[in-house]
């Protein structure tokens, strides 16, 4: 090394052993290591104000549905993954969203099934539609005594069974009528009440084939325990399982005491039966208000029918339900009844009665002659 050189070195050693000695060094130091933990505190604090504010943040995308499912089994990332994939969520904020999901332990809280978004919500809102409930894979329906089409349209359409202009288009639908083997204008009649569990695909159709089944099931093993009756009404009026089932629905709708049943069955066979009974008109009045509700097509009477019934209802022959103005059965059922209606026309009590009037306790007083029933309605009615 030339002389100039070491010289040059050696002043060098020289100015870092001054600047060491100094201090400035360990000055500079820890001004590096403030500026920097400064920096770090800052960037900290601005992430911790984000996220405090991140699961309430407006999102900026639109209010149209994102629709995608949510596959069973699914690990949160996953989850995360389809929402980001579907523009739910932009994809520089999947850190933020999984941090605010771990922190509110909703991630195991994710519902599998169909999920509903949009672009406009916020992480919050985001993390309650992924664990709300999903719909059972079954529904639970009830169908009372005596619903009639419309009650029952209205009664699946609340389960979630299509709706209620659907299911009654269903119900009167010739296709399937035909495929029921049911000859009426609906299947009126036909709908067994009971409790359905049914699938939450259920269509309208599908329904109305369990209930109409379950009829035909129940309504077997009536017939067979009865075969004597359902001999005797063939004979005495040339009924049908049809004509049967027509008055069943009748009874049905007149009272809802079972032990009443079959004596009103028979006051009405016996209306039916008796010679001496003329015209053979069975006054019964929940004829009168199907008809006037349940039909496509209705009387100009019907039309101005207003839940009470008027004398301008009473002689309406254009009523085609009406049994007041028509003599004999209804052209179809009024209601869907159940087991102990229909067993009621099949198993009828043998009595002399033709008329009944409610004592307006549920129950009613049965009559032979119209004199004795008039003082009845006296009593009870006027």
């Amino acid at each position: 090394m030339s002389s100039q050189a070491k010289a040059s070195n050696a002043a060098r050693k020289r100015k870092w052993w001054i600047f060491r000695r100094s201090g400035i060094g360990q000055y500079i130091a820890l001004v590096v290591v403030v500026v920097g933990l400064l920096v770090a505190v800052s960037m900290a604090r601005s992430a911790y104000e984000r996220l405090t504010a991140y699961p309430d943040r407006v999102g900026q995308g639109g209010e149209e549905p994102i629709r995608f499912e949510v596959p069973r089994g699914a690990s949160f990332p996953q989850v995360l993954d389809l929402l980001v994939e579907h523009a739910v969520l932009p994809a520089d904020e999947a850190l933020y969203f999984k941090i605010f999901v771990l922190q509110e332990g909703a991630a195991r809280k994710t519902t599998a099934g169909p999920h509903e978004f949009n672009a406009a919500m916020t992480p919050r809102e985001i993390v309650v539609e992924l664990a709300r409930r999903q719909r059972s894979a079954e529904t639970r329906i009830t169908i009372p005594e005596g619903n009639n089409i419309l009650e029952i349209a209205t009664k699946l359409a609340e389960v979630g069974v299509g709706d209620y202009e659907t299911n009654l288009a269903a119900m009167r639908d010739k296709a399937l009528l035909k495929e029921l083997k049911i000859s009426g204008e609906s299947v009126e009649g036909y709908l067994f009440p009971d409790t359905y569990k049914l699938l939450a695909s259920a269509t309208p159709q599908d329904a109305i084939r369990i209930m109409v089944a379950r009829h035909r099931s129940v309504y077997r093993d009536l017939r067979r325990r009865h075969r004597d009756g359902a001999s005797a009404l063939e004979k005495s009026l040339e009924w049908g399982d049809a004509e049967i089932v027509i008055l069943a629905s009748i009874v049905e709708k007149e009272t809802a005491a079972v032990r009443e049943r079959p004596r009103i069955a028979g006051v009405f066979l016996n209306r039916l039966r008796f010679k001496s009974f003329e015209p053979k008109l069975l006054q019964t009045d929940p004829t009168i208000v199907y008809g006037c509700v349940a039909p496509v097509k209705k009387s100009a009477a019907c039309e101005k029918f207003e839940g009470r019934i008027r004398r301008i209802h009473l002689r309406d022959k254009d009523n085609r339900y009406s049994t007041y103005a028509n003599v004999g059965l209804p052209p179809g059922p009024i209601s869907n009844p159940g087991r102990a209606a229909l067993e009621a026309v099949l198993a009828p009590e043998k009595s002399r009665y033709l008329y009944f009037v409610s004592k307006n306790d549920g129950s009613h007083v049965f009559s032979k002659s119209v004199k004795e029933h008039e003082h009845w309605v006296d009593v009870y009615q006027r």
